[in-house]
């Protein structure tokens, strides 16, 4: 009984780790949604860093357009804004 107890532990633990270990992170996952362009803007963004607990934010311009992007670690939703033709963002 006890063995059997073990066993059934064992695979519960397998099957928790492969599980965990399936969901990969977010931020290098390629893209998997609609097509896209071949370009990329890869420029360095400013990340506002928030108190425990609450979501952090992101910012850059992107074509003359500022883009604000709020998150929560590596969860799986965000809030996005742009402030179109932002005058502190230089073309």
């Amino acid at each position: 009984m006890k063995r059997r107890r073990i066993v059934i532990g064992a695979a519960l633990a397998a099957t928790l780790l492969a599980s965990l270990t399936a969901c990969g992170d977010k931020v290098t996952e390629p893209f998997k949604d609609a097509p896209r362009s071949s370009t990329t803007n890869r420029e360095a963004a400013d990340v506002i860093e928030m108190p425990d607990g609450f979501s952090n934010m992101a910012t850059k311009c992107d074509h003359g357009n500022r883009i604000y992007v709020a998150y929560k670690g590596d969860d799986n939703r965000a809030a996005i804004a742009v402030v179109s033709q932002d005058p502190t963002c230089n073309n």
